[in-house]
């Protein structure tokens, strides 16, 4: 029975999304709504759910089934069968192409693994990307009259607007009921965040704001609850400083303005999960592929904005890996970052003469090798391995370099994508059997965000969990 209780109530919650998305279907059809107000209603209701599950469930197994079961029946509602004519066309009535779906359940997992029974960190996300986004997405296409462009389409300047307004008031009421920030705080943070997330919004594609709203609204939190006002100041003073020169300088990297937006954002929030010197392999990575984007051009459509989302899989599943089991995956975060950077290095090599190509990418490999080891250098101990796994990174940035160069035209088009398949699987096996071998060290303490390396959070209000 313990073990039936909770099946049964996952499988009446996937029952339950099918009932909603049955009856949002038929109300669309009787009264005509848009297929945007039907998949923002999926989408509320959703989100709303997502929001009781540390409540709902006893323990966390039920809430991965949840997940699992949830992600299946998004894949079969894909089928051509029922995207355009059954249930799936609440979801994909929409021209453009999007993977909100699935991305708005793994930022529920990631969410429900990081937040550790902190209620502002887990909630207020949720809420923001629940009910700003979907306010947003509404005020914008029933009275949008001023818009923008961006790569995947257009936004308007009306949606913005009242997401920001939305999440300004999402953020202060949260702040205000479920921590004990100081009131001056609570109104700099309200700005910061409601300013902070609107833009990532705005300059999201492809659905990628179920991503990137509720976990860079996790990371840039948990990062900044205790910081005085005057370091939160200067904070949004470097951040803006950071998309001014960005942005003058993107013209002359081939960057649209949206793209060099997106670069500094994503900047930003690895800044704001860990300590700088985590962030120069990552930065190394960008840079490359802007060096290899320069000199080979790729075909696919929005390479700029391919490689963020690349990162943001590697940034992520980082986090995870070193949540669930205890050991910290910094090294190998900046590994594989720096074995897609060596990828990206070799495409710009190519080309040249093969002296000339190889000394680059001999170059590359031995500046991504050393940038690396001065990284984990830099690392407390805790973020160490036993060991030394410097053989394997030289092995496994030469091996990414090795790619392009036997294959140049495999790397024409979504090159990001095809090096990061290359390149985590090495780098997550290594970490499994280090696992499997290795010493185990007790988990850190509460929040599990310590483990990267950050001050721990003391003022917010922990959630009565089970």
């Amino acid at each position: 029975m313990t073990v039936l209780l909770p099946l049964l109530t996952a499988l009446g919650a996937i029952a339950a999304l099918l009932g909603v998305m049955a009856g949002v279907r038929h109300l669309a059809q009787r009264r005509g709504w848009a297929p945007e107000v039907q998949r923002k209603f999926v989408h509320v209701a959703t989100g709303l759910f997502a929001m009781t599950l540390p409540w709902l469930f006893a323990e966390d197994w039920p809430v991965w089934v949840l997940l699992g079961l949830t992600l299946a029946v998004m894949a079969i509602l894909r089928l051509p069968a029922l995207r355009r004519g059954g249930l799936g066309a609440t979801l994909h009535g929409v021209e453009r192409r999007s993977y909100g779906d699935f991305l708005l359940a793994l930022a529920v997992g990631v969410l429900f693994l990081l937040h550790n029974g902190e209620a502002v960190l887990y909630l207020l996300p949720l809420a923001i990307v629940t009910l700003a986004d979907a306010a947003a997405a509404l005020a914008g296409s029933l009275y949008g009259r001023r818009f923008f462009t961006v790569e995947d389409g257009r936004k308007s300047v009306e949606g913005s607007a009242v997401f920001f307004t939305v999440c300004l008031l999402l953020v202060m009421v949260a702040l205000l009921l479920l921590t004990e920030v100081d009131r001056v705080n609570v109104v700099v943070l309200g700005l910061m965040v409601a300013a902070f997330a609107t833009m990532v919004e705005a300059d999201s594609w492809r659905g990628f704001d179920n991503l990137f709203l509720p976990l860079g609204t996790f990371f840039f939190l948990a990062a900044n609850l205790d910081a005085a006002p005057w370091a939160l100041f200067a904070q949004a003073v470097l951040f803006g400083a950071a998309l001014l020169t960005f942005g003058v300088l993107a013209p002359s990297l081939g960057l649209s303005g949206h793209a060099a937006r997106v670069h500094v954002i994503a900047v930003f929030l690895i800044l704001s999960a860990t300590q700088p010197q985590n962030a120069v392999l990552p930065v190394l990575l960008l840079a490359a592929h802007i060096w290899a984007r320069l000199c080979n051009p790729s075909t696919e459509r929005f390479p700029d904005l391919d490689i963020i989302a690349v990162l943001a899989l590697i940034s992520f599943g980082a986090m995870a890996a070193g949540d669930a089991t205890g050991k910290n995956a910094l090294s190998f975060f900046t590994l594989a970052c720096g074995g897609v950077a060596a990828g990206l290095s070799s495409v710009a090599a190519g080309g040249r003469h093969p002296a000339v190509a190889l000394a680059l990418r001999g170059v590359a490999v031995a500046v991504l090798l050393a940038a690396w080891l001065w990284t984990a250098g830099q690392n407390p101990p805790e973020v160490h391995w036993h060991g030394t796994l410097w053989p394997f990174a030289l092995a496994l940035l030469a091996g990414m370099a090795l790619l392009p160069a036997l294959r140049p035209a495999a790397f024409a088009g979504e090159r990001s994508l095809k090096l990061a398949l290359a390149a985590i699987p090495p780098v997550a096996l290594l970490y499994v059997l280090l696992l499997m071998t290795g010493p185990r060290r007790a988990r850190p303490p509460l929040p599990r965000r310590a483990s990267l390396g950050r001050p721990a959070h003391r003022r917010h209000r922990r959630l009565p969990l089970r």
